[in-house]
């Protein structure tokens, strides 16, 4: 596959003449069922009726069919049914295009962008989801895999075409997808590659590259800011936990957003065993704190006026004899204790240190947390959706829109008195998880409500379902995802 695609100010240059653009050895044409197609080249024109005019043409998602032009060839892909348009579709067809430009060797790429034919909807939106599509689709995390002898250096894909507008919409959808790539190949490392101290070292890498300001507080650090649930669920572990924050600081900011992303390197379940195969695919746990560090790859790019601060309480939960146990009681530095009762339940732990740790230290207008935190939302939203839990409607809007223009959705769940009145322990304020009361989701929901300054616009976001997929599924891999990291990236475009 593709090693990198990319769109260019200007067409690459032809090596026999560099004052002219070489020609594309593609022509992408988008088409959909029923549709009428409109080209101003005459040639392009003649060669893609033809093309409509074979049985297999009919516009249906992902469907490519080619045909020979002058110096290269001409692709019509389907993108389904006429407007509105369905950028679910738009992003599978991109999987199969690839999959076709990839087969043929194609290097140079034209896309035609249907400003006349009004069936495909808005061109710019349609050139922005496309471009997305193709870069999520070149993603296989491979790293690991010995290659065959005779493997060679993948090729580059250009982008090319002929309106500035479509040009940067491309682009854009190029650059969300390459921040939501970014997400992706954290979340698959595996356990004993991205520790605590791997997320760390990635942080600083990515603030020297793109001037954020970076701190990891660990050690002495986190017991004097009394981040209990760092120090208490990492403890087991001989990779040592942090907290990781990332800081964007515009001179004179708008507005200041803290996104807090769970990152479990590795979840054994503690002293409350996963027993079975349930331990597998445990490195995605710090799925959401790779989404914060892909979001903050996307805001380096983006310098909106806006503070954006990352953080990622990050750590292991392992066994050991040093590992915390069912019934201790924990007091945070909010004043809230919690009552364990399973050590499996550790997510909402660490988050409500980051979620303490926002507040104090900035204040925040906006305050969003994500983990994958239980395998009931599973149950309830599927694989492709995140519960939203969040009473400001402002900013649950903003949550609502980015998320659909990202091809991140999720969904409003509510928090009631119930989930709240479910997790008050008799020993303690609330416990880690009322083991006997339906309503897991928002039993977490409830728990972090509690380390919330009251006042702050906040949100939740358990996203356990989409953020990995077992089975191919276009435009993914099998693997992760990246979930989360365009929908923040979205957010945070939208605020700035």
């Amino acid at each position: 596959m593709y090693s990198h695609i990319l769109c260019p100010q200007r067409a690459p240059a032809n090596p026999a003449n560099p004052a002219t653009p070489a020609r594309p050895d593609v022509h992408i044409v988008p088409i959909v069922s029923g549709g009428k197609l409109e080209l101003d080249d005459a040639e392009l024109s003649r060669a893609a009726h033809a093309a409509l005019r074979r049985p297999e043409a009919g516009g249906d998602v992902g469907q490519v069919v080619m045909a020979d032009v002058d110096g290269g060839r001409l692709v019509l892909l389907g993108l389904g049914e006429p407007a509105p348009l369905d950028a679910d579709a738009v992003r599978v067809a991109a999987w199969h295009l690839l999959r076709a430009l990839h087969a043929i060797g194609a290097r140079r790429a034209h896309w035609h962008s249907p400003a006349a034919t009004p069936t495909l909807g808005d061109a710019g939106e349609l050139a922005r989801v496309l471009a997305q599509g193709l870069e999520l689709s070149r993603f296989r995390f491979d790293t690991y895999k010995q290659p065959p002898a005779t493997a060679g250096p993948r090729g580059k894909l250009t982008l090319s075409t002929d309106d500035a507008p479509t040009r940067r919409q491309l682009q854009a959808g190029l650059a969300l997808a390459a921040s939501i790539n970014h997400a992706r190949e954290l979340a698959a490392q595996p356990p004993n590659v991205a520790t605590p101290d791997y997320l760390a070292a990635h942080a600083r890498a990515l603030a020297r590259k793109h001037e954020l300001r970076c701190t990891v507080y660990r050690g002495e650090q986190l017991r004097k800011r009394r981040l209990v649930g760092l120090e208490t669920v990492g403890r087991a572990s001989e990779h040592k936990p942090c907290l990781i924050e990332l800081v964007h600081q515009p001179a004179r900011p708008r507005a200041t957003v803290v996104l807090v992303g769970k990152a479990i390197t590795f979840d054994a379940g503690g002293l409350s065993l996963k027993i079975n195969d349930t331990m597998r695919h445990m490195k995605y746990d710090k799925a959401a704190g790779c989404a914060v560090l892909g979001a903050m790859h996307a805001v380096a790019r983006l310098k909106p006026n806006v503070r954006v601060v990352g953080l990622l309480p990050a750590a292991e939960n392992a066994v050991s004899d040093q590992a915390y146990r069912v019934d201790d009681i924990l007091r945070f530095p909010n004043g809230v204790s919690v009552e364990v009762t399973n050590t499996d339940y550790e997510g909402r732990l660490v988050l409500a240190d980051g979620l303490i740790h926002a507040c104090k230290q900035y204040k925040p207008d906006a305050l969003i947390d994500l983990g994958t935190l239980t395998g009931e939302i599973i149950q309830g939203l599927a694989g492709r959706t995140a519960g939203l839990w969040c009473d400001d409607a402002p900013l649950r809007e903003r949550l609502l829109t980015a998320g659909e223009r990202a091809g991140e959705p999720v969904w409003p769940m509510p928090l009631t008195r119930e989930h709240r009145e479910a997790i008050v322990s008799p020993h303690a304020d609330v416990v880690n998880l009322a083991l006997d009361e339906p309503g897991k989701p928002g039993q977490c929901a409830a728990f972090l409500e509690r380390f919330v300054t009251p006042g702050v616009a906040w949100a939740h976001l358990d996203i356990a379902g989409p953020v990995h997929v077992t089975a191919e599924r276009p435009p993914f891999a099998v693997g992760p995802t990246g979930y989360g990291a365009g929908l923040l990236a979205e957010l945070i475009a939208g605020w700035g």
